[in-house]
């Protein structure tokens, strides 16, 4: 499945972003969804996953309270909702895919589980 991640730009901190991926594939057919992000000069880390339909959304500690990441699967979407944005949220942001819903809840935060990605997004987050 193809993704195309978009939304990202230049905010002042304490301000708000909202990141969107299409996919080319029906959304209800794939399992976990995520996004990740990687920081200037940093490794690709966990940012927020969600299952197919239902379930409770899973957050990395540095972003609960301030991100809500969403899907439509009627539309083919998943969202992420940036509030409270800091300047270490300064990242390239990528949304992914388990296309063959294979991954389990214990699995999902590992970003080599996943099989698809979207091309990335720049977040700035200016002090």
């Amino acid at each position: 499945v193809q993704l195309q991640a978009s939304g990202g730009g230049l905010v002042q901190a304490g301000g708000s972003l909202r990141l969107s991926c299409a996919a080319s594939k029906r959304t209800f057919s794939l399992g976990y969804m995520a996004w990740f992000r990687q920081p200037p000069g940093k490794d690709r880390e966990f940012v927020a996953h969600i299952r197919k339909s239902g379930g409770i959304p899973n957050y990395a500690d540095s972003v609960k309270g301030r991100f809500t990441i969403s899907r439509d699967n009627g539309k083919n979407m998943m969202f992420l909702q940036m509030n409270s944005l800091k300047p270490e949220d300064t990242a390239v942001y990528y949304c992914s895919a388990d296309s063959r819903s294979r991954l389990i809840l214990s699995s999902a935060r590992d970003a080599g589980m996943y099989d698809s990605w979207g091309q990335g997004t720049q977040v700035t987050v200016s002090s």
